[in-house]
């Protein structure tokens, strides 16, 4: 995907539930803006849910989306915004859920260093430590 000097760079962004069990996955160059990438992972939000995200996917035209499918959006604002929107920081304490998937998603070897060359294939390798972490909950619960 992108490259950098110190070798391949990719964003992995994550929509998790609200037990932070992921339900959509996508990969990016690393030099990629985050907000740019969030329209296409925004089909699974319905009406009623909430996204949690950080500074990065702070937008108007995020929030539009948002709204226009009955969700809402709690992403903390950037500090430069000349209008805020309204924001929850009793909500946004639970987008730890997205980065505890982050971190049992670098328990996985070849995640973490990114033994793929193709990003196809690390792909795959994101979905399968996702599976896995899928499986994982499941057999705690049952």
């Amino acid at each position: 995907m992108g490259r950098s000097r110190g070798g391949l760079t990719t964003k992995i962004h994550a929509l998790v539930d609200a037990l932070g069990l992921p339900i959509g996955l996508k990969l990016t160059e690393g030099q990629a803006h985050d907000g740019r990438s969030a329209d296409d992972m925004l089909d699974g939000l319905g009406e009623g849910c909430v996204l949690l995200a950080d500074r990065a996917y702070d937008s108007d035209a995020m929030r539009n989306a948002l709204a226009a499918r009955g969700a809402w959006a709690c992403v903390k604002p950037m500090p430069n915004r000349k209008r805020i929107p309204a924001f929850s920081p009793f909500l946004y304490r639970y987008r730890n859920l997205v980065e505890r998937f982050f971190n049992k998603l670098k328990h996985f070897r070849a995640i973490a260093t990114r033994y793929d060359k193709r990003d196809d294939n690390f792909l795959a390798s994101v979905q399968l430590a996702s599976i896995r972490i899928w499986l994982r909950h499941n057999e705690s619960v049952a």
